[in-house]
């Protein structure tokens, strides 16, 4: 098997580039390197990858990549990832993940392969309540500019399955944390401040639930359902660690000793999801997975990679201060 990954220098695609190739998988990597994507996650694999620098908007290129590769799997993981930048501005994230995507189904239907796995996100089917779970017939009620893309991207993989035939499955994966995430996210931002002794910025109340999935648990995930999986079938990832955002930025300060008091409590984000949570049934029972890593464990993991690891953290500032600036006053 030949896997092409999309954005395979990104956080959760990177992961999933180390893993195929400590699975001996031959793996070429596409990444525009945009400020989230660095080669630095790739280091300990370069060697043994073929890497494009490349947008998946620029069809030329995609084409040529496609022909001169031959991939027998695309997984594609590319996209502009962050709520709070598409608030800002949606017009990255239309091009990204929804043009981008629509390039690369494209190419691949006219490209000889087996199966082309589209990543999606929790945040396409909307908000839930205190109670109830998202299943994968659950109808799409996006509500950022974020989440209207991805679900934008998610159905142009079923249509392309249907209309041409093309072998798609989808993967709506939960909140992911770890190593090497990027800290424009919760969990790295709490971090990095953290150990600043810096205010801490909190939406709201901090009420708003999410559930956390480990990155390499996510990475995972998608090799079982590409062995396993059925063309033209959802499955959503999650792990069931659904934690309240107040409850994560503790728990980050607990590992790492700091006081509560850093925590600052600011204006809400405007359309924020009060709460996610996925049934995993169907990946359970049709494919075997389940997520291993508990959350308590995986936080412990992800604050010893970024202490260990802070000068490629502290790296990223001159590129957030502005940033902070404008999301959080």
């Amino acid at each position: 098997m030949k896997l092409l990954v999309t954005g395979g220098a990104g956080f959760i695609g990177s992961e999933f580039v180390r893993q195929a190739v400590y699975r001996g998988i031959e793996t070429v990597v596409i990444d525009k390197l945009t400020y989230a994507g660095d080669l630095e996650r790739l280091k300990s694999v370069i060697d043994k990858i073929k890497f494009y620098r490349a947008d998946v908007t620029n069809r030329e290129f995609v084409e040529h990549i496609f022909k001169a590769e031959k991939p027998d799997v695309v997984v594609h993981w590319a996209a502009e990832s962050h709520v709070d930048r598409s608030i800002l501005d949606a017009s990255p994230f239309i091009e990204a993940n929804v043009k981008g995507t629509q390039v690369l189904l494209d190419v691949a239907k006219e490209s000889d392969i087996k199966l082309f796995i589209n990543i999606a996100t929790d945040e396409v089917y909307g908000e839930l309540g205190e109670d109830g779970q998202f299943f994968e017939d659950t109808p799409l009620v996006p509500n950022s500019p974020y989440s209207a893309s991805k679900a934008a991207a998610d159905m142009l993989g079923r249509a392309y399955s249907r209309t041409y035939g093309l072998p798609v499955i989808t993967v709506r994966p939960s909140n992911n944390y770890g190593w090497w995430q990027y800290p424009e996210k919760l969990i790295p931002v709490v971090i990095l401040k953290a150990l600043n002794n810096e205010p801490i910025p909190v939406y709201g109340t901090g009420e708003n639930v999410r559930e956390w999935l480990f990155v390499s648990d996510c990475a995972e995930a998608v090799f079982e359902v590409i062995k396993k999986g059925k063309v033209g079938e959802v499955y959503n990832v999650g792990s069931g660690e659904e934690r309240k955002n107040i409850d994560v930025v503790k728990a980050v300060l607990t590992v790492l000793g700091k006081p509560e008091e850093l925590i600052t409590f600011v204006k809400d984000r405007p359309g924020h999801d009060f709460r996610y949570s996925l049934n995993t049934e169907k990946i359970e029972k049709e494919i075997g997975w389940k997520a291993k890593v508990k959350f308590e464990e995986g936080l412990e993991k992800t604050v010893a990679w970024y202490l260990d690891n802070i000068q490629w953290v502290e790296k990223k500032l001159k590129y957030l201060k502005n940033y902070w600036e404008k999301i959080y006053g």
